[in-house]
């Protein structure tokens, strides 16, 4: 089936990994930013006519999390203790009460994605038993999937594409200008963002943190 993904997205619940993007921003401006990103991803999912169920891994208690269960998005509470275990909780989720779908893990500071970029990701990726997309610098990981029946073991963090690759993932050819290469950790990386044209949550929250 086209639209038979699981996709899980972890957002963290804290702002401190984020101060390179935005320093000039306080700690409730940058959660407003950061919110924006992760709402701009999820809408792109629902609208991929691949992707059948969005799990979002997060604070369970945080302004993010009311929001997407007010949209009909699944909450699965963050575990805290890193990004590789709150993704193993969505997938735990997801194995446990949709039986073993194909399923992806995609970072949630994508705020430049489209379904297009999904659909396109997920169809090549249906090819190959694991895949990864690789963010713009190819040396971290944006998304990784594996087909039905085959366990995804998640391995973020600084240099994981080479990790991934290593764990038998193989790298989709996906054009760098890619909204699905595009997250932003940095403020070059939130300047490239802009350019390429970002979604309306994080234009929303850009006007509301710009100064006067």
């Amino acid at each position: 089936m086209s639209n038979s993904w699981t996709v899980v997205v972890p957002v963290k619940g804290t702002t401190r990994a984020k101060t390179r993007m935005a320093p000039g921003l306080d700690a409730s401006q940058r959660t407003r930013l950061m919110t924006a990103f992760a709402l701009d991803t999820v809408d792109a999912l629902r609208r991929a006519s691949r992707v059948a169920h969005v799990i979002v891994v997060t604070d369970a208690h945080s302004d993010l999390a009311g929001q997407l269960r007010e949209a009909g998005t699944e909450i699965v509470a963050d575990p805290g203790t890193g990004l590789n275990d709150a993704i193993a909780a969505g997938i735990a989720a997801a194995g446990a009460k949709l039986g073993g779908p194909p399923i992806a893990a995609l970072l949630g500071d994508l705020p430049c994605l489209t379904a297009g970029d999904i659909d396109d990701a997920l169809e090549l990726a249906a090819q190959h038993p694991l895949a990864l997309v690789p963010d713009a610098a190819g040396v971290g990981s944006t998304l990784i999937t594996a087909r039905s029946g085959i366990a995804l073991v998640p391995h973020f963090g600084e240099g994981s594409a080479a990790r991934h690759i290593a764990a038998g993932h193989t790298p989709l050819d996906i054009a760098p200008t890619s909204g699905l290469r595009t997250d932003v950790d940095t403020e070059p990386d939130l300047a490239a963002a802009l350019t390429r044209g970002v979604g309306p949550h994080t234009q929303a929250a850009l006007s509301d943190t710009a100064p006067d």
